[in-house]
């Protein structure tokens, strides 16, 4: 059973630092930005790569080009691990846990607060698909399929429904049930 709770953040709002400079660093970031090219990012390492180097160019991304220290978790709420060595992704989710800062090792489900699932986008539509961690293959797959279902002008519907709800002059609750009754007809 699944017992992920799944949310989704602000990340303008939060701090998020990336530890490593590797390919699995720069699949994280890139995952990020393309969800969230508003996050503010951090990444720390002692090398990163080209290919890295020149994703960020243009991007409001800080990389530190240093080992990882503890003080470099001061002020973010999450934090991503990504390094080669397991000494330094244990160390990085032992401080996390140390001041309460959210923490993915890569690769590492023990030592992950949250899983970075599979992303559906199209417009103001975002759907996350998770698997608990057991297939990302899968979680894969199924935003691919859902990406070619979903129509590309899923937005007008959603700008319609929102126009609809805020010409309501009801509560939440008959807000909710006339939504509810326009919308039934969407998944028959």
């Amino acid at each position: 059973m699944n017992t992920l709770y799944p949310i989704f953040l602000k990340t303008q709002q939060l701090q998020i630092l990336i530890v490593g400079g590797g390919n699995v660093a720069l699949e994280k970031l890139e995952f990020l930005w393309k969800s969230s090219p508003d996050a503010h990012i951090t990444m720390v390492a002692p090398f990163f790569r080209e290919v890295t180097l020149d994703f960020v160019k243009g991007k409001d991304i800080q990389l530190i080009e240093e080992q990882y220290h503890r003080q470099y978790l001061q002020d973010k709420h999450i934090v991503i691990a990504t390094t080669d060595s397991p000494i330094v992704n244990q160390q990085v989710y032992s401080d996390c846990r140390a001041q309460n800062t959210l923490c993915n090792v890569a690769d590492n489900p023990p030592l992950c607060d949250f899983y970075m699932g599979s992303i559906v986008t199209k417009g103001n539509l975002k759907i996350g698909i998770s698997t608990n961690g057991k297939s990302p293959t899968l979680a894969k797959r199924l935003r691919q399929w859902l990406e070619t279902v979903l129509p590309e002008d899923i937005n007008q519907l959603l700008d319609y429904l929102q126009q609809y709800r805020d010409s309501l002059k009801t509560d939440f609750d008959g807000k909710v049930k006339a939504l509810n009754k326009l919308t039934k007809d969407l998944i028959s």
